[in-house]
This record gives C-alpha cells, structure tokens and sequence, in this order.
C-alpha cells in the first residue's frame, strides 16, 4: 500500500535536487546576499566580511527650537572596495514611555520621514558610512532614545542614541487646589504651561540640582513622585535619607495629585511690562496684547529665569491666573535665600498686579 504523503516527498525531493544543480556550493548565506543584494559591479558579501554600526556613547543634549546631530556610522571588516546600497532606518522610544515609532528611513539619496518628525529631519551623509540623523527645531517631546539601523540583505545592526533636552523640572498645581489632577489633566496641564509632563530622569537630575518639593505630583511613566533634600516629618519622616520619594504607579484615571512637568529654552522673550497702573487678569491680557505679545506661561517664566537670568522682585500676572516673580539673584525683601521663582498662588482675578508677558520670535 503506497504511504499518503509519498507524491509530496517525491516533489520536494525534485526540488531540491533542482536547487543544488542551480544554486552555487557555497553556504546558504553567500547564496541568499548575492541573490538578494548584490550591488551591480559583481561584489557580494564572502563569508568572514562583517557589518558594523557604531553611535554615541554619550547623549546628546540640544535645547528646544535648536537642531541636533545623533551620531551613526557603519563599516565593514575587512574593509570593501566599493560602497553598497544599503537601507538605513532610525526610530524613537519616546522618553515617556511607549511605542518605538519611525523616525526616518533612507536609501542611497532617497529617504522618507514620518508622523511628527515629518520634515524635520534628514541624513548627514558627509563620508561613506555616515548615517547620523539631523533633527531640526526640536521639540520636547522629542527626548528619548533613538535607533540607527542598518540593513544589508540579510545582514541587520543597530545601535542606539540618547537624547535628552537640557531644560529644568517645576512643579504644578492648578487654580483650583492641591492634588486635583489624574494623570490625562496633569499631562493638559503641562502642555497649557507650554511644557511636557517630566521624566523620572528629569525629576532626579532636577533633585541633584537642589529641587525639593513635599508635594507628590504625577511622572510622565504614570508613577507620582516628589523630591525632597531635606527631611522633615511631614515629608517622609526625619529618619529617611533624602532623595526622591515614590508613591509607584497609581491608577490614571481615578487618582489624583499635582504634576512635574519639564521646561526648555523658549524662542522669545519673557518679560515684566512696564505700566502706569496695576491691572487685573483681563487687563494684564490685553495689556500684553497691546504690547505685540501675549501674557507669560508659566513654563516660559520657569525657562527665562532658568535659561536668560529674568531676574525681577515684582509679582505679576501669568496666563493660568498665578502671580509669580523670578528671581535669579537672592536678596532682601524678595523671597527665601536661594533663587527660584516666587509664587503667591491665584489671587481674586480682579485683583490688581503687574504682568509679565511673552513675545516669541518674529512677533
């Protein structure tokens, strides 16, 4: 009795035997990169050449509105006499967390960039082998670590690339009171105060730089958390070390805090308007819109005295309806002993103040 399967054995053996008469002897793989990759002047890839991608070691740390260059550059060993055609591909895991999305993808001189890198970025290509990406007017949502992936027929390496924004991590609470916020109202809040929700990252640089703050707030990871350099009982207790405290992941949607968001160089101007009487909230408004401008966030104060030195002991009036003055230089009769910008919280907005306004660039 004939076995079932025996037709089909039969042809795959035919197959094959058809394959070994048309295919070359050398390893599959020396088969598979000539059929697939070979480059037009009859060189492939022999077994023994290796393809190599390298980056930098050390991040890189731009500024928002500025460009920035991540290094990447591939090689081969031992070395080939003549470049090939190969696929360069560079994607972004968002500080924040999330998906890795594409960034841009490239071969020889045509390339594609994607969602909102559109536009913004490109290929170097300044000696054979660079493929370091150039992202142009950096946002701060574009912090986080970035792949360089090169693809040579069946050969694919990559390496990868930190990016961290220089800026600064400030704490927010709202007009409406402490620990009002769930995660999806922290991070609006931020983004009102032209600012991104912080990373642990950017929590715990800020800490080493003397931020201390009793009040937890959310993470852009979901955690809450809040930095403290100097204990004391309603802070975690005398007894514990300082550092930053952490409450762990709380649930979205239905707990709430305050939040760290994080600030960067802005494109413009902050300043403390000069003017004949003290405004209320509507006033100041429009004050700074007769001036060209448009009242202050307060990420914009936090980065102008951080970034410029804005150094001025008068309050004033800012878009969420807090009264804040920034003082870069400690002194008498303006605040604490150490720089930082003040806050008397959200007055009656029919209160009269100053204002400070911001004018970005072009306006």
């Amino acid at each position: 009795m004939r076995h079932p399967r025996a037709p089909l054995l039969i042809q795959v053996h035919l197959f094959l035997s058809c394959l070994a008469r048309v295919a070359p002897r050398e390893p599959n793989h020396f088969f598979y990169q000539q059929f697939l990759n070979g480059n037009g002047n009859g060189e492939i890839h022999f077994n023994g050449v290796k393809l190599y991608v390298d980056a930098a070691q050390q991040p890189v740390f731009p500024v928002r509105g500025g460009n920035a260059t991540l290094p990447c550059r591939y090689r081969y060993e031992p070395e080939l006499s003549s470049p090939r055609r190969v696929r360069v591909k560079w994607s972004w895991l968002p500080a924040a967390g999330g998906h890795e999305a594409d960034v841009l993808v490239a071969v020889g001189s045509r390339n594609r960039s994607f969602g909102d890198f559109r536009g913004r970025v490109h290929l170097r290509q300044d000696f054979p082998g660079d493929a370091a990406l150039v992202l142009t007017e950096l946002r701060l949502n574009d912090s986080g670590r970035y792949r360089c992936e090169v693809v040579d027929g069946l050969e694919d390496k990559s390496a990868v690339v930190d990016l961290d924004l220089r800026g600064l991590v400030f704490p927010y609470q709202p007009p409406h009171g402490r620990y009002r916020l769930n995660f999806q109202g922290a991070r609006q809040a931020c983004q009102d105060q032209d600012s991104t929700l912080a990373t642990f990252e950017q929590l715990f640089q800020s800490w080493k730089e003397g931020l201390h703050w009793c009040n937890a707030g959310w993470l852009a990871d979901g955690t809450v958390q809040y930095p403290i350099t100097q204990p004391r009982v309603p802070c975690g207790g005398r007894g514990v070390a300082p550092g930053v405290r952490t409450y762990g992941r709380r649930h979205r949607h239905l707990h709430r805090y305050d939040v760290f968001c994080f600030s960067s160089l802005i494109r413009g101007d902050v300043y403390y308007l000069p003017h004949p009487l003290k405004l209320n909230l509507t006033e100041a408004q429009a004050a700074c819109e007769e001036d060209g401008a448009r009242i202050a966030k307060v990420g914009q104060l936090y980065s102008a005295w951080r970034f410029t030195g804005l150094d001025r002991c008068d309050a004033g009036w800012l878009s969420d309806g807090s009264l804040r003055y920034p003082i870069a230089r400690a002194r008498k009769n303006c605040g604490p002993s150490e720089p930082g910008v003040r806050s008397f919280g959200f007055p009656p907005p029919q209160h009269k103040h100053g204002v400070y306004c911001y004018k970005s660039v072009g306006e």
